[in-house]
């Protein structure tokens, strides 16, 4: 057995010492694969620089010539002006707004000038100058929408909530679904705003927020009357532990002759001047609350920030042709100038 021993350990050396070499021709072949395709990158580009230095003179006159018939179509063309209005709405007004305003932007696809001018009570052709009717979510955020998704969470069931993930419910989010709304208007004309409040309120009357509204009018008025008679009783009630304290105060001399019996009742009677007393103040305190909701929802709608005067000059990055031709340009004439040298190359491969 000690003779074969040192044989064993000769054979498992040797096998770890193929083992290693296979490892570094492994890791030998991949570094040769990932240089040859930083090879092959660094080869199209110089390839592709190559035919841009080669053609950089015409390239030059095209990009200039692109950047001034830009510039020219930018000054040429009519101007857009925007300007947004937000809104509170109140007594489901908001879906008839949201109807309506999608309503006007649809009439203006059709050309319906007649139609809005009446609306609108503006003249046809200011009405032309517009350009889009637009209606969306009011201060638009991340977190906006976090506090929403929240809401909508605790107002379905909670076995069903997991499986609604945020990215599926802005995803799916009617736009009904918030309290504030921004209506966007675009218009050439940059003075025409003001002269649209009259439409779009009128977008927010309908039948059923009207009667809506009468029936909450109602309810706060019935529960007035109903405080305002308890209050009332209250009030009566005070007066008579009032009358009993002063009499039991005139009878004092008497309830130490009598012992602690009478003390009792007139303790009782302080308890019960305090109840009311608390219980007239929570009912102050829902009648605060009732004239309060009906000032702050005693119109249909309030307008958080109103339509400027002026509206703001539409400024995006695809109008700015000036950029934007130039940019085509060099991209079209340089894929021109790669496929030209490709073909010529690939011509002299075969010959």
């Amino acid at each position: 057995m000690s003779d074969k021993l040192p044989n064993n350990q000769t054979s498992e050396e040797v096998d770890l010492g193929q083992l290693f070499k296979a490892i570094g021709n492994l890791f030998d072949r991949f570094y040769r694969f990932i240089r040859s395709i930083f090879k092959s990158i660094f080869s199209v580009i110089i390839f592709a620089l190559k035919a841009i230095i080669d053609n950089f003179k015409l390239i030059a006159v095209v990009l200039v010539v692109l950047a001034v018939a830009g510039y020219t179509l930018e000054k040429t063309k009519p101007k857009i002006y925007t300007s947004s209005m937000l809104v509170r709405p109140y007594f489901d007004t908001k879906y008839h707004m949201i109807k309506n305003i999608k309503y006007y932007d649809a009439l203006l696809d059709n050309d319906e000038y007649r139609k809005l001018a009446s609306i609108f009570n503006i003249h046809k052709d200011t009405i032309k100058k517009i350009k889009s009717f637009e209606v969306g979510f009011a201060f638009e955020s991340e977190n906006n929408q976090l506090l929403r998704y929240e809401r909508f969470l605790q107002s379905i069931d909670s076995t069903i909530a997991p499986n609604i993930s945020f990215k599926d419910f802005i995803e799916n989010e009617e736009i009904s679904s918030g309290n504030e709304f921004e209506i966007i208007v675009e218009s050439q004309k940059k003075d025409v705003f003001l002269d649209l409040r009259e439409g779009i309120n009128a977008s927010f009357s309908n039948e059923y927020s009207m009667n809506k509204k009468k029936k909450k009018d109602s309810l706060n008025f019935i529960q007035k009357q109903n405080i305002l008679e308890a209050i009332e009783e209250i009030d009566s009630l005070q007066k008579v532990y009032i009358d009993v304290l002063e009499e039991e105060s005139k009878s004092s001399i008497s309830a130490l002759k009598l012992g602690d019996g009478l003390a009792l009742d007139k303790d009782k009677s302080n308890t019960r001047e305090y109840e009311l007393l608390n219980k007239e103040i929570q009912l102050r305190d829902q009648m605060r609350k009732l004239d309060q909701e009906k000032v702050e929802e005693d119109v249909y709608y309030d307008v958080i920030s109103d339509f400027q005067a002026v509206g703001e000059l539409k400024k995006e990055f695809i109008d700015r042709y000036s950029i934007i031709f130039p940019i085509l340009g060099f991209l079209v004439l340089s894929l021109m100038f790669l496929t030209s040298k490709l073909i010529r190359f690939v011509k002299n491969y075969e010959g």
